[in-house]
């Protein structure tokens, strides 16, 4: 069974001078599969001679839109993005995965709770999801959104947040913060930093009244912000977050792996389910679970490559592994055995791993 399937483009609307908002329409017999919970993303494929581009765009349409919408923004020297922005329209046939992706909370429409949301850049696409969701079904709950940008033309987005604004006063409440662009009060102006930050929670925003937080935007900004709300004593399993990629070929710089007994790579026997099928194939030093996977011709999920998506995420059964990099399970999702099969190399002889659960 193909992982992937064809989507029809139904418009593309020019948002900022380097980002396009994407409307997909699944196949008549497919609405269901692409159904999404707020705070999810799509995996797309294209050729681009004769070479297989993978990239990761998030879900920017609420749940209650009846749109599935993806926002995309160029990068440079990036294949899929500048095809994107530049080539493709509407009536063009897209391949993408079925949503994925767990940077979400449960909406409980009787909910009365204060969200905050921290985003930069195009960090905000999942954010707008996970905002417009949150307003729509829980009417009584609050959302501040702090958005970093550059400058005013580089805000994705803008005009909606807007709208969104007047349409939910009293419960939606935008702070934008621009690089570049000067605004009247110094607070709004500038990097986000720990300083200013420690401003945000002692005057705009009351840390001691934040249910849930959403994080997404660059590695360093996020970590920034991270510590800021455990300063201000907001605890670690009321924050969630989602690092995008930016850079091209959109991996992270690579990290050094853990060492392992004996400095050595382990050779491994894995037992792999996937799609209800389970075979066993051996493991060569020095391989990741996927990289095994792809060697005996076992279409394993992935996209990043980075440990920044989870596209690749499985659950371990059996075994120990050490994984490279983690910037997309949460701590829970580990507790309960899943790892990122694009970063984890054996440590025991023997692995029992399924993609199925």
């Amino acid at each position: 069974m193909s992982r992937f399937h064809a989507l029809t483009v139904t418009e593309v609307t020019p948002d900022t001078r380097d980002s396009v908002i994407v409307t997909l329409k699944p196949q008549a017999d497919e609405t269901e599969l692409f159904r999404f919970t707020q705070g999810q993303y799509l995996t797309f494929r294209r050729d681009f001679d004769g070479h297989e581009v993978r990239r990761c765009y998030s879900i920017c349409a609420g749940t209650e839109d009846g749109d599935l919408k993806v926002g995309i923004k160029r990068v440079d020297g990036g294949a899929f993005s500048c095809w994107a922005n530049e080539n493709l329209k509407a009536g063009d046939t897209v391949e993408a995965m079925p949503p994925v992706g767990s940077f979400n909370a449960p909406i409980e429409p009787e909910n009365a709770r204060f969200y905050v949301g921290f985003a930069g850049g195009s960090g905000i696409t999942p954010i707008l999801s996970i905002l417009k969701t949150v307003l729509a079904r829980e009417p009584q709950s609050r959302f501040t959104l702090v958005y970093a940008n550059r400058q005013v033309s580089s805000i994705m987005f803008r005009e909606e947040l807007e709208d969104l604004k007047n349409r939910f006063i009293g419960r939606l409440q935008i702070i934008h913060i621009l690089k570049s662009d000067a605004q009247d009060t110094e607070l709004f102006s500038g990097r986000v930093d720990a300083e200013k930050l420690d401003e945000l929670l002692e005057t705009l925003i009351d840390p001691e009244d934040i249910d849930l937080a959403f994080l997404c935007g660059p590695h360093g900004m996020m970590d920034t912000v991270r510590d800021s709300l455990a300063r201000h004593n907001v605890v670690q399993d009321k924050i969630k977050h989602e690092l995008f990629k930016s850079d091209q070929p959109g991996r992270l710089p690579a990290k050094d792996r853990p060492k392992v007994a004996g400095d050595k790579d382990k050779e491994a026997d894995l037992k792999l389910t996937i799609d209800g099928t389970t075979c066993d194939i051996h493991m060569e030093a020095g391989e990741t679970i996927l990289e095994a996977a792809h060697r005996h011709s076992i279409d394993a999920p992935y996209s990043c490559c980075a440990g920044v998506c989870s596209t690749c995420r499985g659950k371990l059964l059996e075994g120990e592994v050490e994984m490279a990099a983690n910037h997309a399970l949460e701590d829970d999702e580990i507790r309960d055995g899943y790892i990122l099969t694009c970063q984890s190399r054996p440590i025991s002889k023997r692995l029992v791993l399924t993609y199925d659960a």
